[in-house]
């Protein structure tokens, strides 16, 4: 496995407003550019990272986060997925804060279904139905987003619902909307 570079937003590198292409089948490539985008998600302190923020213009997702945020015990889900999309969305959207690897030190309150359905191929080529509620819903969504080009950003219409982190606000509060990839 091997840490990638994060593309962000102020290099100027078009990869993160382009269109991602599907994926044919898994092979050991696509299970090792997995391995290697979970090596970096977690080296960054992220819950997901997309193909195309590690210069990759793949279909391929990676996410982990905590089954229990109030049981630290409970373990994560970790899911790596190859050519995600959204079967299914609840109706209503509801507003949370989203902050973005390639778009270090900003986050924002964005409004989105609080469940979702994601099929697509595990690691292994299998195809897999994902059930999600939550945050893990909020960031599955987040990275397919990628994958169509799209930032969380660009759901924000309202200048009063993004937010620049200040380093003394790291010093205070370290888990400040890092979160997504």
């Amino acid at each position: 496995m091997a840490i990638r570079k994060i593309v962000t937003l102020d290099e100027g590198n078009p990869v993160l407003r382009q269109k991602a292409r599907r994926i044919r089948r898994v092979t050991p490539a696509i299970q090792q550019l997995m391995d290697d985008m979970v090596e970096t998600m977690r080296d960054a302190a992220g819950a997901g990272l997309a193909g195309p923020q590690v210069d990759v213009l793949l279909r391929v997702i990676v996410v982990e986060v905590p089954k229990d945020f109030e049981d630290p015990d409970a373990g994560t889900w970790l899911y790596a997925l190859a050519n995600p999309e959204i079967a299914r969305q609840s109706g209503d959207v509801e507003e949370g804060q989203e902050g973005c690897l390639s778009i270090p030190n900003i986050y924002g309150l964005v409004e989105r279904p609080p469940a979702v359905t994601v099929k697509g191929l595990d690691r292994s080529g299998r195809k897999v139905r994902i059930k999600a509620e939550g945050y893990l819903a909020r960031v599955l969504q987040h990275e397919i987003d990628h994958l169509e080009g799209t930032l969380f950003i660009d759901h924000i219409t309202e200048q009063g619902k993004l937010f620049r982190i200040e380093p003394e606000d790291v010093e205070e509060e370290p888990a400040t909307a890092v979160a997504m990839g």
